[in-house]
């Protein structure tokens, strides 16, 4: 009898409508479904892959550490690895983590970690550690950024050359014409004076600035650069990916965009829709890590 009942319930499972169940699916730039082994096989043509992310979706992280590991296999370990995460001054300590010479606990004494390292960067760190990989801290120290959206992007040309170092060069060009500060502008609209949105959206180039110069410095020929960010800094094609091609229009980048889907099918967004390369759906509902 336990029998007939378990082959009920399995039978019952495997008639409903399987795409339900679907975790994430990836679809490339003519919205068509992609596989990930095909997805794989892609990426590994390219200079520079951004992994955009939403900081707190759990698949969103498991998904970066195996696309790492399939990649660093398809390219024979030919990868390097950066991320948003990491601020630029910190780069000494995590060189000194990667190398073994201290452990996690002093890495988090002498690096700002974000509050979800310990599940979600640190199994991709980890994995640069194991692999001997390098692992590049691209982004400008939070502080400057502050500075700029406090004081204004002109208040950078007071800091020592020293401080400089930690920033991309100056000066740096901020235009609204460059896709996302259009949208951020337009989002924050009548809230904020002429002033603190200029200052606002300067703070994020300045970051944006940084990660791409960040990236073009530590650029090896037939390697693959994988950089992991926040969705924001990359989509459509805006972000630091524009301030990459700025400095070099010939490298091949791919870009991962992420969108939540809040019907039962993983499907793309009807509106206001702008594919990348390759486009990543996940469920509105899935778990988050905070």
């Amino acid at each position: 009898m336990k029998k007939l009942l378990l082959f009920i319930v399995i039978v019952s499972f495997n008639g409903m409508n399987a795409q339900n169940f679907d975790s994430f699916k990836f679809y490339n730039k003519r919205s068509k479904e992609v596989s990930s082994k095909d997805l794989i096989k892609e990426l590994t043509n390219y200079d520079v892959i951004f992994i955009g992310e939403h900081h707190d979706n759990s698949i969103n992280h498991w998904l970066e550490k195996r696309i790492t590991e399939a990649l660093f296999e398809k390219k024979n370990g030919q990868i390097i690895l950066g991320a948003e995460m990491f601020e630029k001054d910190n780069q000494q300590s995590l060189n000194s983590y990667l190398a073994g010479k201290i452990d996690p606990k002093v890495l988090k004494d002498s690096v700002r970690l974000w509050k979800n390292y310990e599940t979600d960067y640190r199994p991709l760190v980890d994995f640069a550690k194991e692999k001997n990989l390098k692992f590049i801290a691209t982004n400008v120290p939070r502080k400057y950024a502050s500075q700029t959206s406090k004081t204004g992007i002109e208040s950078l040309n007071q800091l020592s050359e020293k401080e400089k170092k930690f920033i991309a060069k100056l000066p740096i060009e901020v235009t609204l014409e460059t896709p996302g500060y259009k949208e951020m502008k337009s989002l924050m609209g009548d809230h904020v004076d002429e002033l603190k949105l200029t200052n606002f959206i300067s703070a994020q180039a300045v970051k944006d600035a940084t990660m791409a110069e960040s990236i073009f410095e530590n650029l090896q020929a037939g390697k693959t650069f994988i950089h992991y960010n926040g969705d924001y800094h990359s989509k459509q094609y805006g972000g630091i990916y524009w301030y990459l091609k700025k400095k070099n229009p010939n490298l091949k980048i791919a870009v991962i965009s992420v969108f939540e889907s809040e019907k039962s099918e993983i499907v793309l967004p009807e509106k206001d829709f702008i594919p990348t390369e390759f486009n990543l759906v996940i469920p509105s509902d899935m778990a988050k890590t905070y």
